[in-house]
């Protein structure tokens, strides 16, 4: 993706999730290729820390909009941001969060929310970027999914699930966008060192070293990705192997191995 400069203007990138983790690096990343960018999260102080830090390395504006995207009027904030600003020309879907353990022991209520903000909360700001930028003819879409959606995950099962829909969502719009001049990408990707993994209750130093990616790999991964016009992409060598093996494997072959995997790695500690 060549930089927005080079072409004669400051486009607009939107990115969800922006105060931490894989947001927060797409944010300072499309900082530096010369986006303007509006930061999206809870957290109004940690976005204005964030913005602080833009503004003060680079000449681009760093706008901050503080929402809740569980929260309807809040999340129409965002929506109508993307559907009046002709200048957005990327949408970064990473807002999220997960849920490990047993189903029968997890809160229904936050497995309600996970689903909401994860799936519903994502396609809805994908569906109000979208109209303007299939009238203009560019513009791109990048959501957050992740590979647990490639198979269902014992103990992880509601997360890998909202992943799923947002991946299947995100190529589903991919096709019917082929030809428009808008892209729309899912990124995939395994354990990522993040807050993500205190927020749903796990340790992710139990996880192999060699599994694990860092926020600018994902980040070089999916820009990557989106400039060869590509749909999906899974961040990191073990990964990948791991999504390209699973469907080739008798379902109650994966099924089985997911669930020691579970086990493992989210119930139990490493020297169990």
């Amino acid at each position: 993706m060549a930089s927005p400069l080079e072409a004669g203007g400051r486009p607009l990138a939107v990115v969800t999730g922006a105060t931490s983790g894989i947001g927060e690096a797409f944010a300072l990343r499309l900082a530096q290729r010369g986006y303007d960018v509006v930061l999206v999260a809870r957290r109004r102080e940690r976005l204005a820390a964030l913005a602080n830090r833009i503004v003060a390395g680079s000449d681009v504006d760093a706008e901050v909009l503080a929402a809740d995207l569980l929260v309807p009027d809040e999340r129409r904030l965002v929506e109508e941001r993307l559907f009046g600003d002709p200048r957005v020309e990327l949408l970064v879907n990473s807002a999220g969060f997960g849920s490990c353990g047993r189903f029968a022991e997890l809160d229904p209520e936050r497995l309600v929310a996970e689903l909401q903000l994860n799936g519903i909360a994502n396609m809805r700001l994908m569906r109000a970027a979208l109209p303007a930028m299939l009238q203009r003819g560019r513009g791109s879409i990048v959501n957050v999914a992740s590979s647990t959606g490639f198979q269902p995950n014992p103990y992880f099962a509601n997360y890998g699930a909202t992943k799923a829909f947002l991946t299947s969502v995100s190529q589903a719009v991919a096709e019917e966008c082929r030809g428009t001049g808008v892209r729309i990408l899912a990124v995939c990707p395994g354990p990522v060192r993040t807050e993500f993994a205190a927020n749903a209750n796990l340790d992710d130093g139990r996880f192999p070293g060699f599994t694990l990616v860092t926020t600018d790999q994902v980040v070089d991964v999916a820009l990557r990705a989106l400039e060869n016009g590509k749909q999906i992409c899974i961040p990191g060598a073990a990964m990948s192997l791991t999504a390209w093996l699973t469907p080739r494997l008798p379902g109650f072959v994966s099924r089985a191995f997911y669930r020691w995997f579970g086990r493992r790695f989210y119930l139990e500690p490493p020297d169990a």
